[in-house]
């Protein structure tokens, strides 16, 4: 699995255009996400096999996530099948557990 290649940039244009929602039902983690039916199918689905294949494993508490991190921003989904994934999330890199876990930032 190849890691660290950088988005192409067609996925980041399609990256930069999307109106990403603020997760507010999860003020302790903020992070913000698209949802599938609200954006181009084509370059959504291309998002989740570039974090997947690209990506890193890091831990969300107990659970392994594939992550994917450029320009200090962090994306992932939450590892169901490409055809089921419906969002795909993204936060700051100082936002993610393991980050915070590190700095002891934990909530």
């Amino acid at each position: 699995m190849e890691k660290s290649k950088r988005f192409p940039e067609e996925l980041r244009r399609f990256i930069e255009e999307q109106d990403w929602t603020y997760a507010k039902t999860m003020p302790e983690w903020p992070h913000e996400y698209i949802v599938r039916e609200d954006v181009d199918e084509k370059h959504f689905v291309e998002l989740v096999k570039h974090i997947r294949e690209h990506g890193y494993q890091g831990k969300f508490y107990q659970k392994e996530i594939t992550y994917f991190q450029e320009d200090g921003k962090v994306y992932w989904t939450m590892g169901a099948p490409v055809e089921e994934t419906i969002i795909i999330n993204r936060c700051d890199k100082e936002s993610t557990y393991e980050y915070r876990a590190e700095h002891g930032k934990l909530p």
